[in-house]
């Protein structure tokens, strides 16, 4: 069953410059990276080269490099033996803008990654180059020129394609953002943004939905994804200590988000007291921070900063973390046991973090990881604080939660920290002064750029 990705377009917008990089084309394991690639050489290309390091085609390719890069003293120096190694590695290799090369896994071998310069400077060919745990590629033997490789994230389906796998877009795309539509359209959407809350967005899970609509059959899939990824990472790491960590790191996050704190200086500190039960030691700290590390690169969780009183200025970073998929939350906020609504809400704050980490990536709002903020005066939180890159607004985003938060929202917003608020809800919208209250599934589409409207 094919899931049509929005990242696509980003594909041939790289495809159409001029002046093109090697792309780089990041995001987890099984979100669709192989896939999408696959199908956009065979659609946009009359040529296309696969190499997955992982398997016998990286070792073949491997040895046409150590082939071609052999010298003698006396001999001619080949001009290029990495363009050599093409020649050698496919007999009818014709260096030409028709050509894609897709090199995969690439982080298994500093050898390959090491020649991306070479690969965008000398070659009329174009570079994909992917991998599911480029975190490997930060270690000192892989060299990158920055200025070489222009990076693409993939992550797993968001909302609206998750509702473009049940042809239901169109309605999604058409439906008023504050309430002026059918209130049908309205609980049709919810009732699959429900299901998206359980399930979350990995391709593999979503088809699973697709073919039996079976939540429990989804579930066991994300099991067995993140026993998967678990299993994987060992192959980067020499010993068990810091393998057995990151499910428990995983349980942890779960935890600090449904102890509602208002974020930490040292979140590292506070998650290695939760995980190892004491007052955190050196050894414990740097091997859950090691941990902590490898889901960051490896794409599973994220960082929320704090705004301290809405200032874009006055910013402490990565007070939060959050899950990349929400069926992954699921899995390990459920495993605390606490009530559904409890962890229903943590979900519904977690989707729009990872909306706001579109908008990061879009260029539309300021900062490099969403904010939340804090109001010194009513010792207050906001659930999340964006200042527009577009009209250089503030604006307050609160997420079905508590009343205390809502009435932070409206001071800061009377006391002029705020220009206008959002209230993402299970409503069906509406518009007071410059309160807009929107269906929380909807947050996709509210604007940032409400002060270019008046």
């Amino acid at each position: 069953m094919e899931l049509e990705r929005d990242i696509y377009q980003n594909l041939l917008a790289w495809k159409g410059k001029k002046n093109r990089k090697v792309l780089e084309l990041e995001g987890a394991r099984q979100v669709g990276k192989t896939y999408i690639l696959d199908k956009f050489a065979k659609r946009e290309y009359e040529k296309h080269i696969y190499i997955n390091m992982l398997a016998s085609s990286g070792s073949d390719f491997l040895r046409c490099l150590e082939t071609a890069a052999k010298w003698e003293p006396g001999q001619k120096r080949e001009e290029n033996p990495v363009y050599k190694a093409f020649q050698l590695y496919d007999c009818d290799f014709e260096d030409d803008d028709n050509l894609l090369v897709v090199i995969d896994e690439i982080q298994e071998s500093s050898v390959v990654y090491s020649k991306i310069r070479e690969f965008a400077r000398n070659f009329k060919a174009h570079f994909i180059v992917t991998g599911s745990y480029l975190g490997k590629t930060r270690e000192k033997e892989y060299f990158l020129s920055a200025g070489d490789v222009e990076s693409l994230t993939m992550t797993t389906l968001t909302f609206p394609e998750f509702l473009d796998a049940f042809h239901k877009r169109e309605l999604y795309d058409s439906v008023g953002l504050y309430g002026e539509s059918d209130h049908a359209a309205y609980d049709e959407l919810r009732s699959y943004f429900k299901i998206y809350l359980q399930i979350g967005g990995y391709p593999e899970v979503v088809t699973t939905y697709l073919e039996n609509e079976n939540i429990q059959e989804c579930v066991s899939v994300i099991d067995n994804l993140i026993r998967i990824f678990v299993k994987e990472s060992s192959r980067y790491f020499e010993g068990p200590l810091e393998l057995e960590m990151f499910e428990k790191v995983f349980s942890s996050i779960a935890i600090t988000l449904l102890k509602e704190k208002k974020g930490t200086s040292d979140l590292t500190t506070d998650l290695t007291k939760i995980i190892f039960k004491e007052e955190s030691g050196r050894i414990a700290k740097r091997t859950t921070n090691y941990a902590i590390s490898w889901l960051y690169l490896s794409h599973q969780i994220g960082y929320c900063s704090m705004s301290v009183d809405c200032s874009n200025l006055d910013i402490v970073d990565n007070c939060r973390y959050y899950f990349n998929d929400l069926g992954i939350a699921g899995h390990f906020l459920k495993l605390t046991g606490e009530p559904m609504s409890e962890i229903e809400g943590i979900l519904c704050e977690n989707f729009v973090y990872l909306e706001l980490v579109r908008r990061i990536r879009k260029g539309e709002i300021a900062g490099q990881v969403p904010w939340f903020a804090t109001d010194k005066k009513t010792s207050g939180e906001l659930d999340f604080y964006v200042r527009s890159r577009v009209d250089h607004k503030d604006y307050g985003l609160e997420v079905k939660r508590g009343k205390n938060q809502a009435n932070t929202a409206n001071v800061l917003l009377e006391r002029g920290k705020l220009d206008y608020i959002y209230h993402l809800k299970n409503t069906y919208g509406g518009i007071s002064g410059r309160k807009y209250s929107v269906p929380l599934y909807l947050c996709g589409r509210v604007s940032f750029a409400m002060g270019e409207r008046r």
